[in-house]
């Protein structure tokens, strides 16, 4: 069997895509989708990105300092303007928003 035999310039070559499609899937790990209002377990949640854009008649037990940033399943910073929440998987909410789910932080 004879050993495979590779130029310089194929070495590198193959070393830079290498590390081109490493930083392409960071990036692409690194920027989660945010959640759109139009996404069906959003409009399921009645989730809005602008807490102070929700129907008071609908929803008569929002308040105005109900947002995504204070509820227990935000899972960022406080200060965050998106993060990941537990109703959404993967996705990221506003910091701003709110959704039927909203539950103040415990304490």
């Amino acid at each position: 069997m004879q050993p495979i035999l590779f130029s310089r310039r194929q070495f590198n070559l193959s070393l830079a895509l290498a590390s081109l499609s490493c930083t392409v899937a960071t990036r692409a790990h690194a920027e989660p989708a945010h959640v759109s209002e139009a996404d069906e377990t959003a409009q399921a949640l009645a989730y809005r990105q602008d807490s102070s854009k929700v129907d008071s008649k609908k929803f008569p037990h929002h308040a105005a300092m109900q947002r995504c940033s204070n509820c227990s399943f935000w899972q960022g910073k406080p200060d965050d303007a998106w993060a990941g929440c537990a109703m959404f998987g993967r996705k990221h909410i506003a910091h701003t928003g709110w959704c039927q789910a909203w539950t103040p932080l415990p304490g």
